[in-house]
């Protein structure tokens, strides 16, 4: 028996799968893989079939769920792909405890609950929206999603359908990269061919007030580098004593926040500047000694550029920032000589390295199994989060080398998504072709092909990079490597897969204001996307 195919039986499903409030890292995000397990498995097919249906544990004990819908004696297969954790809610102000309860908290904004701008009145005026969190990011695409599951067990597609939901998509991909695996040992028990990735993603405004209704083709890549700057220690009453780290972060800071040099374009598609998600000195306590150790780290995103390109750029940016340090220093150290008989300036060179290059300088010192005996012992008694422990192991290596000291330090945190795009496949331009045909000639729908989904997204994991980059250049970069995390760079390779997004319309991800638009969502989406899957098979 079907429940997921009308709009209102789609609407009563969101509401459903929102009020599950799966905060990455909470322990909804651990219960709400099992509540869907616990609806598919009423399914007559999964009680037939019941292999067809898994959860799969990750190392922390989160857990992905697949369902396998298998069409006889057929190999080619469709991913739906989606994730099912979202952000916190704590935007949501005096309304977080409606922020998981759809109709309560649209109820609330659309009764004067709360003064909502003048675009947004004038869209629920004229529109059905369903707010919450959640909503538009990305429930509602799995709501789709098991929409379609339902018809393929009713066999309307002429293939495979794997719905594949995973956690963590809002911080590392986890899920995802753990999904690799299990992707691979099913395409080699089952004997599939991965014809192509279907992401039920949102659809995202380009800029406000923006109307457009888009399917992508690729999703945008991300790299997160980071700089540890160790300066030299002092008392405030002797500041050219030594160098303060924050002093050595703000120059960081001046050659890279909003810097364009980084701004990529193509084909019209424009990246943002890289902007700064951490900028701190590492001291503990408060005390009048200068801070000695400082790190930043950068969102920088990227299209077709490669690994190795912007590694190039952000060594310059350093060495640049290097450069300006030691001027600045020099000459404010002047400045303070000519007005006392007794200081004499000192200078200094601040060296700049990346963190393969100081791993080899400390193995060189101090043997290979000392350095590793270091950072294991870090790894065992671990309490931090991922970009905080990546600070410590290049702080712990910098410290056993203080020698280098003033010196910064170039290396790469979690999470990393490579761009991929699939435009210039040709299967994929027919498909593109038949569902763009499909939506204006059924449903009065223009849809618009951007090539890179600008939100981040798991298929870079699965899709076909823009650029022959090496990841291992990465990787050597990259601290916590084999050390709490694994980018597994080989199963990427051998996973690649045709990869397109269609998915619900809505607006303001990760906002209070995160609303979904129905109409087109639940009311002309799942026929659009059966249809799509259609083609998808038939191309």
């Amino acid at each position: 028996m079907k429940q997921w195919q009308t709009k209102d039986e789609l609407i009563a499903l969101l509401a459903e799968l929102v009020e599950i409030g799966s905060i990455t890292g909470s322990p909804e995000e651990i219960r709400f893989p099992e509540h869907i397990y616990a609806l598919l498995e009423q399914k007559s097919y999964f009680q037939r079939c019941p292999d067809h249906l898994k959860l799969h544990p990750l190392k922390d004990g989160r857990q992905l769920l697949t369902a396998f819908v298998k069409k006889t004696d057929k190999k080619d297969t469709i991913i739906l792909l989606s994730h099912f954790d979202v952000v916190g809610t704590e935007d949501f102000g005096t309304f977080q405890h409606l922020a998981t309860k759809v109709h309560d908290l649209t109820a609330a904004y659309q009764n004067g609950g709360v003064e909502l701008p003048a675009q947004i009145k004038s869209e629920i005026q004229q529109g059905e929206w369903l707010f919450g969190r959640g909503t538009m990011d990305m429930k509602a695409g799995l709501a789709v999603h098991l929409s379609m599951l339902e018809r393929a067990m009713d066999d309307a597609f002429d293939g495979n359908i794997l719905l594949l939901t995973v956690p963590d998509e809002e911080v590392n991909s986890a899920g995802m990269l753990r999904a690799l695996e299990v992707l691979q040992q099913l395409q080699a028990n089952e004997d599939l061919v991965y014809k192509l990735c279907l992401n039920g993603e949102p659809v995202f405004s380009k800029y406000p007030g923006d109307t457009g209704n888009y399917l992508y083709s690729g999703s945008i890549g991300k790299v997160l580098p980071g700089f540890f700057c160790y300066g030299k220690e002092t008392h405030v009453g002797e500041p050219f004593g030594g160098l303060n780290a924050n002093l050595m972060i703000s120059y960081l800071s001046q050659e890279l926040e909003l810097q364009e040099s980084f701004i990529e374009e193509v084909d019209g598609e424009v990246t943002p500047p890289p902007v700064s998600l951490m900028l701190r000195d590492l001291k503990e306590t408060y005390s009048v000694q200068t801070p000695v150790s400082a790190v930043t780290m950068y969102n920088v995103l990227f299209l077709e550029q490669s690994i190795q390109e912007i590694n190039l750029k952000l060594k310059q940016a350093m060495e640049r920032a290097a450069r300006n340090i030691e001027s600045h220093y020099q000459h404010k150290a002047s400045l303070s000589a000519a007005k006392t008989n007794y200081f004499h300036p000192t200078s200094f060179k601040i060296k700049t390295m990346s963190y393969e290059e100081l791993y080899a300088y400390a193995v060189k010192r101090f043997g290979k199994s000392e350095v590793e005996r270091r950072q294991n012992r870090l790894v065992t008694t671990r309490k931090e989060g991922d970009r905080d422990f990546s600070t410590k192991l290049v702080k712990e290596l910098v410290s056993m080398c203080h020698d280098l000291a003033p010196i910064i330090v170039l290396f790469y945190s979690p999470p990393f998504y490579p761009a991929v795009s699939s435009k210039k496949n040709p299967y994929v331009r027919r498909l593109i072709a038949d569902i763009q045909s499909e939506a204006k000639n059924s449903f009065a729908e223009e849809l618009t092909e951007v090539q890179f989904f600008p939100g981040l997204s798991d298929s870079s994991f699965i899709g076909k990079p823009t650029s022959q980059t090496a990841i291992q250049d990465l990787i050597q970069n990259m601290p916590l490597q084999q050390k709490g995390f694994t980018l597994p760079a080989d199963l990427m390779e051998g996973l690649q897969t045709p990869v397109l997004h269609l998915g619900p319309y809505g607006k303001d991800a990760h906002q209070w204001t995160e609303r979904l638009e129905v109409t087109y969502s639940f009311g002309k989406l799942p026929d659009l996307m059966e249809k799509a899957i259609q083609f998808a098979f038939r191309t």
